[in-house]
Parts: C-alpha cells; structure tokens; sequence
C-alpha cells in the first residue's frame, strides 16, 4: 500500500525518510502490481505538486531548492520523466537567478549539458537546446576574454602559465555543445513538421470522410435494394420453375 508515502507527502514532510518509504513501497511488489502503484502515484504527485509548488513560493531559495530536489527525486522514482525534467528545470533556473547574490548557487556548465542532454533523449527539444545555450553562456562567463573566430571566448584556467591544452579542451567543450544544441533544434524542427503533417492528414481524412459518408450511404442502399430485388426474382423463379414441374401451370 502507498499510503505511509502519501500520509508522509500530505503532511509535508519531503526528506529522505519519505523517499526512502516510497523505494520499499515500489520494490515490494511485483511488477503487474509495481507498474499499478506507480501509475497511482504519478498521478497523486502531480496534483499534490501543484499544491506544494504554491505554498513554497514566499520561502527562501534554500527552501524551495530543498523542496524542488524532494519533488525531482519522487517523480524519478514513480517514472514521470516530464514532470521530473520539468521540475529540475526549475531548480536550475532559480539558481542561475539567484547566483547573483548567491555565489554558491552558481550553475556550472556541465550541469546545463547533461540536462540538455537528458532533454533531448527524452524528447524535450526547445528545452534542450535552450539548456544548450545556458552552458555556453555559463563557460563564457567564466571565461577571459579571448574570443574564437566564431565569437565564442574560451575559457581559461586562472593560473599564471595558462596551457595551451586547457585551451584546447574548453574549446572542445564548446563545440560539443553546440553541436548538440545543433541537434536539439533539429529535432525540434523535425518534430513540429511532422506534427503539422499529422494534424494536417487527420484533418484531410476528417474532410474526406465527411465528403464520402453520404455518397457511400447512398451506393450501400442502392447496392443492398437491387440486391434483395434481385434475390426475389431468383426465388420467384426457382418457384416458377418448381411448378411447371408440378405440373401448376
């Protein structure tokens, strides 16, 4: 049973106990009944979410950071991706905001990559590639100010001998990321082309539909009208035919 968790959720209380309830509560079954709680559960997250995400909104970044990593962990758990990526989202977002005077909550670029890179795995395109864009700006901040042709600066280590492969690796960094923002942004293009030719097809097939409907009503009644017609003169026939052999005629 998940209600131990949903008690725990309901009564606020999001630390590791709780996520550690909801784990022996998910491997304690089996699978036909595991993939049954699972799908209760998705759905009391989500609504209890909502109600969560409301009341944390007057607390401090700690807080919030705290409550946002509970909800991110539960939802990974539960097997709701989109809510689970959402909600890192989220966490990241507000620390890159409050990095400013927080410079502890700083987003390091390689926390924006592997979040693109999970985006785009599971179909989060824009949100991939505008990860994408958050680590390149993340490396040119902390960058000095020796762009690339392209207009990129590369990132340098603070050291007073700066070497030439550290350069070269932040360099290689920066186009493996804009390959994958690249990428990202093609899918996405992919996608809502291919979403516009669905859309545009089922529309084509409603229209269709509604265009041939009438005239096949019509050509099945007429069809089924000279068929039993055509059924009775053949009877009619056969019994024409049986009484001459009577001899009634």
């Amino acid at each position: 049973m998940s209600e131990p968790f949903r008690s725990l959720v309901l009564n606020r209380r999001f630390g590791y106990e709780t996520l550690r309830v909801l784990e022996l509560i998910l491997v304690s079954k089996d699978v036909k009944s595991s993939v049954e709680v699972q799908s209760g559960l998705r759905q009391f997250m989500r609504s209890e979410s909502l109600s969560v995400l409301k009341e944390i909104s007057e607390k401090n970044v700690e807080e919030k950071l705290l409550v946002l990593e509970f909800l991110v962990r539960t939802f990974a758990l539960v097997g709701d991706v989109e809510s689970c990526l959402a909600l890192r989202y989220e966490a990241l977002l507000l620390r890159d905001l409050k990095s400013r005077t927080h410079q502890w909550l700083e987003v390091l670029y390689l926390e924006w990559q592997n979040f693109a890179q999970q985006s785009l795995d599971n179909g989060f395109y824009s949100i991939a590639a505008k990860a994408c864009e958050n680590a390149l700006l993340s490396l040119e901040g902390k960058s000095a100010e020796q762009p690339t042709p392209d207009g990129v600066c590369i990132e340098r280590i603070s050291t007073e001998d700066p070497k030439t492969d550290e350069v070269f690796e932040t360099e290689q960094v920066i186009q493996k990321i804009k390959k994958l923002k690249e990428c990202a942004m093609a899918s996405a293009s992919s996608h809502s082309v291919q979403t516009q030719t669905a859309d545009y097809m089922k529309k084509r097939l409603k229209q269709k539909s509604m265009v041939c409907s009438p005239v096949l009503k019509k050509t099945t009644c007429v069809a089924s009208t000279l068929f039993r017609n055509g059924i009775k003169k053949r009877n009619q026939r056969k019994l024409n035919e049986s009484g001459s052999l009577l001899g009634w005629s």
